[in-house]
């Protein structure tokens, strides 16, 4: 039973992922075809050589929002997508951090006995 629930998990998630490169070949593509190939942010221009490092992003984070006037895009580069969604989680999210009062803190430290090691 488990091997048939594995064996549909793992063909709902390989459609999912087809579906997925399906829709961003179609928008990337109009998108490509319809703004010029520069980023939005920091103006960085891009040709035929490096045009995988420019991305298409949703300026309302919604990758099924795709209206075919491209109203819902902008051509960013990589650095500059990543960053824009690093920023929406924040304001999304509100500050994220690692550490949180219940965590556990390291107790080893690997300079702890330096200077005794330097004096020899």
């Amino acid at each position: 039973m488990a091997e048939k629930n594995s064996k549909n998990t793992d063909r709902l998630i390989a459609e999912a992922r087809k579906h997925q490169q399906e829709r961003e070949k179609t928008y990337r593509g109009q998108a490509l075809k319809m703004y010029p190939w520069i980023c939005g942010r920091c103006a960085r221009e891009f040709t035929h050589k490096n045009v995988q490092e420019l991305t298409v992003h949703h300026k309302d984070h919604n990758h099924d929002n795709n209206p075919p006037d491209g109203s819902n895009w902008e051509l960013l580069c990589l650095y500059c997508h990543d960053n824009e969604h690093q920023r929406y989680e924040e304001t999304r999210f509100g500050h994220l951090t690692i550490e949180s009062e219940n965590a556990a803190k390291a107790t080893h430290n690997p300079f702890a006995e330096l200077d005794q090691l330097l004096k020899k």
